[in-house]
């Protein structure tokens, strides 16, 4: 685990400077997480791509501001693909245009899509996806990656410069209003996808 993050701060450390064969690199490392991420937010495939694209093209935009935690950027992409999907309208069509300007590693397109659709999760049941509509933005960046993607509260509270204490009470707050949002929703789905989303809400993994 040290050798893969200290090989990530040299290949940042170079894509800082501009190089972008390093950048294509941390590309290839990452997209598979920010596609399932992005399309679980977005609940389809294009969406999806959209908002992965437009995580990547402002990771190489705003790289000079980039927070890396633990000697990674995925913290900092998966909270940036979660604003995307959150705020995702027509105007993401512009950022999958402008990721074939991005600096990275030459790659069959249809290739990458057979990988990437072959590790897919299934994306939110309507009920979960319009409660986390109703959580601000940055209690949604909190729930994004400590219930979706598995990061300690301590990591996920540094990618949002958060202290430990303000984390813990905004996760509480933000696991209280989605299980509100949920009880006071008639069902558009099976009982079963409801109970998925209830067991999320209290940390079980099924």
């Amino acid at each position: 685990m040290g050798n893969l993050e200290n090989d990530e701060d040299r290949l940042w450390s170079r894509s800082l400077n501009g190089d972008g064969e390093a950048f294509g690199v941390l590309y290839d490392r990452h997209r598979d997480r920010v596609f399932r991420h992005a399309y679980r937010l977005a609940g389809n495939h294009h969406d999806a791509e959209d908002v992965m694209a437009a995580a990547f093209l402002e990771l190489w935009r705003r790289r000079a501001k980039v927070r890396v935690v633990d000697g990674s950027i995925l913290p900092w992409l998966l909270v940036t693909t979660t604003n995307t999907a959150r705020n995702n309208g027509r105007a993401a069509l512009r950022y999958r245009k402008l990721l074939d300007s991005l600096p990275r590693a030459e790659e069959s397109s249809e290739l990458m899509k057979t990988e990437l659709f072959a590790s897919l999760q299934e994306p939110l049941d309507k009920d979960f996806a319009k409660a986390l509509g109703t959580l601000n933005a940055e209690d949604l960046q909190l729930v994004s990656l400590v219930v979706f993607e598995d990061y300690p509260l301590a990591a996920a509270a540094a990618v949002l410069n958060l202290t430990p204490g303000a984390a813990k009470t905004r996760m509480h707050r933000a696991r209280q209003r989605l299980k509100a949002a949920l009880t006071g929703t008639t069902s558009t789905g099976a009982p079963t996808a409801r109970s998925h989303a209830t067991s999320v809400l209290e940390g079980e993994r099924s």
